[in-house]
């Protein structure tokens, strides 16, 4: 279960033992991951998506307007986010890779050089990096989420949102198209250097190189895969 759904569950619950009411506030992000036995990173990440999804407000600094303050039931909320993610299912290939690269290479160039959520990416990236070799769905379940933690570095609720609503599309169809790679373990060791190099770009606040960077890698294993045509067709640019 990710995050942001362990803290809709979380809030249902809440609301049912009458321990929470709309207009009311959530923990503290340390106590909420600490409850939950998550990161706070995570937590950080999930509070976005559900504020993209109306279920809170997020507010900064002190005093009332502070804290993340439950505005919403999340029951209609969790209803919309499941019909987006059931619609991804059936979406064609090719229009996912190109929604990423819009996506991501935005994110990539507006990320904060002291975004927290850089520090996840290398911690992914060093899981990647392991010398005993990973299974191939290992791999990939790595790589979407140093994409997603590279997404949410720019701090924007909605890119992060329909990112995470792309998540299991973007992974299942990069494991299909593994059949058809000629040698995988070159590919992931090709993936694993331009990962390194987009966050390299990042952390140097080269924000311009990061987003031309990520666009080149996520078309680079599509068009690897012998399916480039189909997303360059005549009616692409």
């Amino acid at each position: 279960m990710r995050t942001h759904q362990l803290v809709l569950s979380w809030i249902e619950d809440q609301l049912s033992a009458g321990r929470l009411a709309v207009g009311g506030r959530l923990p503290a992000e340390r106590n909420l991951a600490e409850q939950l036995k998550v990161s706070r990173t995570s937590v950080r990440e999930a509070i976005r998506i559900l504020e993209a999804m109306g279920v809170v407000r997020a507010g900064v600094g002190s005093g009332p307007e502070a804290g993340t303050v439950v505005i919403s039931d999340p029951t209609a909320a969790l209803g919309s986010a499941l019909r987006l993610h059931v619609a991804t299912q059936h979406l064609p290939v090719a229009d996912i890779v190109e929604t990423r690269v819009l996506l991501e290479s935005w994110a990539a160039l507006k990320a904060r050089q002291d975004a927290p959520e850089l520090g996840e990416a290398a911690a992914l990236l060093d899981a990647m990096d392991a010398p005993e070799g990973l299974a191939v769905a290992d791999f990939l379940a790595l790589d979407v989420r140093f994409h997603l933690a590279l997404a949410n570095a720019a701090g924007n609720a909605v890119v992060s949102a329909m990112m995470g609503s792309l998540r299991e599309a973007i992974q299942g169809y990069a494991a299909d198209l593994t059949a058809t790679l000629p040698d995988w373990d070159a590919t992931a060791s090709r993936l694993r250097s331009e990962h390194h190099a987009i966050l390299d770009a990042v952390r140097n606040g080269d924000g311009g190189r990061a987003a031309g960077l990520v666009a080149a890698h996520i078309e680079g294993y599509y068009k690897e895969a012998g399916l480039g045509r189909e997303a360059s067709g005549p009616d692409r640019p």
